[in-house]
């Protein structure tokens, strides 16, 4: 048990993605081992695709076979999606109204969508801010109840996941594409990836097609970057938890004694210091979906304002 608890098979199968919800053995819910395994109509007994990169194996633990399989992290988005959207139609048609903000949660609701339109679209984006705030306030508030759902004992973050993070982040990618061909044409889009430069043509024919390839490949590094930054805070915290949990039952499997002066330093230590750190991950749980957004109105800003 002591080793079982600490092993990465074991810590990482409470962080990642996967076809089961796990409860504790305590309820009686799913299998022996705690596992309410989800249906799979849609399932393939031969992958579609399957990702493995040589020598990153971390990596390669994190993506999962493409399938077609239910895992809770869908299961998860979808009621996020469903929630959001319930809310905010609500909140919407009472705003329609004209009556004044009433109550703490409308009051908390409008805070949030007045600090994202005043304080990071308008101030990135500039006098088109306004086009992109659905997109940018559907991106915060659902970032927002991914990270959160982190919290909820036995459910798991959904933006722990690369899959999850990189459809983030291509929606992003898109729609700054889009702006950006929107607002100068499709060529002059990326014509504009080269800054305006007085050179000789011989000089020019051989700079400006490595300066273009490098603005695309910064371009692409950019969304990139903005995948794994969300998913290495998210999931970098939630493993953090999960072993300051694990050494509960480690030294509770070397010393078979729930009375041991041992396991009750270890246990109580453990559970101050996954409060205190849930406290913390509360605090980034915000804050990654505010940089998420923020770097997203940036780059929608650079985009139809470039260079």
């Amino acid at each position: 048990m002591a080793d079982s608890a600490l092993s990465s098979e074991h810590i990482f199968g409470h962080v990642k993605d996967a076809d089961y919800f796990h409860f504790p053995r305590a309820f009686p819910v799913g299998d022996d081992n705690g596992h309410l395994y989800l249906p799979q109509p849609l399932r393939l007994e031969e992958p579609i695709a399957l990702v493995k990169i040589p020598g990153m194996e971390a990596v390669n633990n994190m993506v999962e076979p493409v399938d077609l399989k239910l895992t809770k992290f869908m299961v998860l988005e979808v009621a996020i999606a469903i929630l959001a959207a319930v809310i905010f139609i609500r909140l919407a048609g009472k705003i329609a109204n004209g009556g004044r903000p009433r109550g703490r949660w409308w009051n908390l609701l409008e805070t949030f969508l007045l600090f994202i339109r005043n304080e990071v679209a308008r101030p990135a984006i500039g006098h088109d801010a306004d086009k992109f705030l659905p997109f940018l306030w559907t991106m915060f508030f659902f970032i927002l109840g991914c990270n959160l759902m982190g919290m909820v004992p036995w459910l798991g973050a959904p933006s722990g996941s690369l899959a999850v993070t990189g459809v983030l982040a291509l929606a992003t990618f898109l729609t700054v594409i889009g702006a950006g061909m929107a607002k100068m044409g499709p060529i002059g889009f990326w014509i504009g990836q080269v800054p305006h430069m007085e050179l000789p043509l011989a000089l020019s024919i051989l700079l400006k097609p490595m300066i273009f390839c490098i603005e695309i490949m910064g371009l692409l590094i950019k969304h990139f970057v903005l995948a794994v930054r969300l998913l290495a805070n998210m999931f970098a915290g939630h493993i953090v938890l999960v072993v300051l949990i694990a050494f509960i039952g480690a030294v509770g499997g070397a010393v078979h004694q729930y009375y041991h002066p041992l396991f009750v330093g270890v246990s109580l230590a453990s559970i101050f210091g996954a409060t205190a750190l849930s406290l913390l991950e509360l605090f980034v749980a915000f804050l990654q979906a505010y940089i998420f957004t923020f770097l997203s109105a940036l780059f929608i800003g650079m985009a139809v304002h470039p260079h």
